[in-house]
Formats: C-alpha cells, sequence, structure tokens
C-alpha cells in the first residue's frame, strides 16, 4: 500500500459540480493499468476547494472503482475539527489509508502541526500518510519533526516533497530522514520530476500526479528503478524533460495536467475548480506539442 506507485487523479468538474462519469474513467485507466495504489484527493484532486458533501462524493467512487487497488484518501482541512470528520467519511468510504498535510492560512508552528497529527492518529483505524507540501501548506517540516509524527500509532508513510537532484545528496537526505523513522514507516517521494532520482535513492513509493492522469508511463518508471535498472530509470525521466519544464512555467503540475486531461478529451472543459484556470494560448499550444512528442499513456 505504501510502496511502488501511487497514482493521484484529478478531481474533474463540469460546470463546477463533479463530473462523476469523467473521474470514474480516470480511475479506470488507473486500474487498468495496474498501479500499485490510488491517490483521491491529494493537491492534484482539489481537496481544498471542495466541500465536505463533495469530498465524500469522491472517496466513494474511488473506492467503489479501484477494484481491488487500495485507496488512499485525502482528509486535510484547517481545522483538526474537520479533518476528523473528514476522516470519518474516508473511513466510512471504505479508504485504505488516510492522507493528512497540515493545511493553514495562520502559520503553525512544529508543537501545533505535531498536535494535530497526534490527535488524528488517535482516532485512525486504517494507517495514516504524512503529507508534506510546503508549495501549498506553506510548512517546512524538519526530518526531526517527521521523527517524533512517524512514531505516532497509524503512521505508515511519509510523502515528501523532490529530493535534490544529485544522486549522491538524494540519498543522504533519504538516509538522514530514515534514520529518525520506525522501520515499518515507509518513505515516498512527490514531485515527479524528481521521481526517479528519489527512487533510485531509496524511496519505496512514488506519490505520482503524473500517474494520475498517464499511469503507463509513470509505471515504467518505477518498475525499471525497483527491478534496480537505475539509468533506465532515469532514461525514462529525463525523456519527460519537456513536461517537467511545462511544470516549472506554470507553478507546477495541476494546471499542466488538467488542461492535458482536457486535449486528451478525458475531462470536460474547463475541470478546474474556479478561480483556477487552465492553460490557455501560448501554453496550452505548447502542451499540445509535446503531448503530441512524448505519446504519454
Amino acid at each position: 500500500m505504501f510502496s511502488g506507485l501511487s497514482a493521484f487523479p484529478l478531481t474533474p468538474l463540469d460546470q463546477g459540480e463533479i463530473d462523476e462519469a469523467a473521474f470514474i474513467h480516470l480511475m479506470e485507466r488507473l486500474t487498468d493499468a495496474g498501479v500499485d495504489a490510488i491517490g483521491a484527493l491529494g493537491s492534484t484532486g482539489n481537496y481544498a476547494y471542495l466541500s465536505r458533501r463533495e469530498r465524500a462524493q469522491i472517496a466513494q467512487l474511488a473506492v467503489t472503482h479501484a477494484g481491488n487497488i487500495p485507496v488512499m484518501v485525502g482528509i486535510s482541512a484547517l481545522r483538526t475539527r474537520d479533518v476528523l470528520d473528514l476522516a470519518e467519511d474516508a473511513q466510512a468510504a471504505g479508504a485504505s489509508t488516510v492522507l493528512l498535510s497540515p493545511m493553514s492560512y495562520q502559520k503553525l508552528s512544529d508543537d501545533e502541526v505535531f498536535a494535530l497529527y497526534e490527535t488524528v492518529t488517535r482516532t485512525l483505524s486504517v494507517p495514516l500518510c504524512i503529507y508534506d507540501n510546503p508549495g501549498t501548506t506553506h510548512f517546512e517540516f524538519s526530518d526531526e519533526l517527521h521523527g517524533r509524527i512517524a512514531h505516532l500509532p497509524n503512521v505508515g508513510s511519509i510523502k515528501i516533497p523532490g529530493v535534490p537532484a544529485d544522486p549522491d545528496a538524494a540519498k543522504a537526505r533519504i538516509e538522514r530522514l530514515r534514520a529518525l523513522i520506525p522501520a515499518h514507516v515507509t518513505i515516498g517521494v512527490s514531485g515527479d520530476p524528481f521521481a526517479a532520482t528519489g527512487l533510485n535513492a531509496g524511496c519505496e513509493a512514488w506519490y505520482s500526479v503524473l500517474g494520475g492522469l498517464f499511469p503507463r508511463t509513470a509505471l515504467a518508471v518505477t518498475r525499471a528503478s525497483q527491478a534496480g535498472y537505475a539509468e533506465e530509470a532515469l532514461r525514462l525521466s529525463e525523456r519527460l524533460q519537456p513536461l517537467w519544464t511545462l511544470y516549472r512555467e506554470h507553478g507546477g503540475s495541476l494546471r499542466v495536467l488538467a488542461t492535458a486531461a482536457e486535449l486528451k478529451g478525458l475531462v470536460k472543459s474547463p475541470c478546474l475548480p474556479s478561480p483556477l484556470r487552465p492553460l490557455e494560448g501560448a501554453g496550452r499550444q505548447a502542451l499540445s506539442r509535446v503531448l503530441d512528442e512524448l505519446q504519454l499513456t
């Protein structure tokens, strides 16, 4: 459940409402490809823009259409009270695990973040994945804080942001963190451009936005690294450099992959919650060319 490729699909909208048919189709692509796990309501799943009812709807759809693949459901919210409610909804839907980031408006302290995870893990009947995503939460975990939280009950994995590009530095970073956490807690890399390096450095999982839309492409990278073919994993990732460039140019992966889903006819346009907007004009044209060149699957 906390190893291999964990694919994070979009939550597509149509006229501001959940597009159930499109979401189910995205889920079918993931199950057909045979991903190792599915992550619903991550950042690409636009959890922060959805109501509790909408999030419960997506959690239920994800579990229903995942087949035998375990589903991780995001439960992040501003207030601990709401996180606990969302955890109940995810568990009621049949989620195999939950994903929690320290979402905030006021900047949180380390003690406040620890208290959040301490409170939530006490109530869970499923494992929890710590979601370290400073690009959206503006909270930066220290390795020491990760270590404190990882020793709480029901913690199963840590989803870290991208690792250093240098393979030796990446390995050293993973080893520093691993020395502070229990043996049963896995480390998963996010930040798609860094995935091959992270997997080669010892991360057990890739928590992948790319995999949520193009699972076979992401699986090729993952399986190469898992089989010990580090150079092949890096080569497959390097081939995707035009896509990684678009990530950097447009503030991350969300708008790029939402637009890609629109261009591929997998979702209706616009599929993002307002005020978010997909790529337009030159950016959209550049992405269309990249998709034609790369032939992602």
